[in-house]
C-alpha cells in the first residue's frame, strides 16, 4: 500500500537503535520526521545526519521526533550514531519493507552500472498519524531547515 499525503500511514513495524520499536502508531500525539537516506558513512548521508543532529533540539521544541531510515543493519547504525553523536534513533530497514512502503527504492546508475538504491526522501507525519508532507529526491543543502519550518508551521496550525 502506498502512502498518501493527508492519509494515515499503512501499518508497519521496524526496529531502531536504542532497542526501540517504531510502528505506524507508536508515536501518536507527536509529530514524526522520517528521513530516508542511502547509506551510513557516505558523504551526503553523513552531512544530512549532522544537520538533523545540529537542529535536533529545535525539532524537539517544535514537538517532533526524528528518525533516520536506511537499509543498513543495526551494527552499522549503532556505529554511525556513536561516531556522529546523533541524538535521534536510526531505523534498520534491512528487508526494505519501509523503503518500499514509502516508495523510495529507485533504480540508479552508479559508476555506469544499474543499481537499486534509496532515493533521499523525508516524510513529516502529524501528531494525528496522518502524513502531512513529503520531500522526494531532495538535495541535502537547506533541506533540514525546510523540514523544520514545516514542523513549526504544523505545530502553529494545531495550536
Amino acid at each position: 500500500m502506498a502512502i498518501v499525503v493527508n492519509k494515515p500511514l499503512p501499518e508497519f513495524e521496524a526496529n531502531a537503535t536504542g532497542g526501540i520499536k517504531v510502528t505506524n502508531n507508536s508515536h501518536t500525539g507527536q509529530m514524526m520526521v522520517l528521513y530516508f537516506y542511502p547509506k551510513d558513512n557516505t558523504p551526503g548521508c553523513t552531512t544530512e545526519a549532522m544537520q538533523f543532529r545540529d537542529k535536533y533540539k529545535d525539532f524537539v521544541k517544535a514537538g517532533a521526533l526524528v528518525f533516520g531510515v536506511s537499509r543498513d543493519n543495526m551494527k552499522s547504525h549503532d556505529e554511525f550514531k556513536t561516531k556522529l553523536e546523533l541524538p535521534f534513533e536510526l531505523i534498520a530497514d534491512t528487508e526494505e519493507k519501509m523503503c518500499h512502503m514509502f516508495g523510495v527504492v529507485k533504480n540508479k546508475i552508479m559508476y555506469g552500472k544499474k543499481v537499486k538504491g534509496i532515493e533521499r526522501s523525508t516524510f513529516l507525519v502529524g501528531a494525528d498519524g496522518l502524513l502531512k508532507e513529503e520531500w522526494r529526491g531532495l538535495k541535502v543543502p537547506g533541506h533540514v531547515d525546510e523540514v523544520l519550518k514545516a514542523v513549526k508551521a504544523l505545530k502553529k496550525a494545531a495550536a
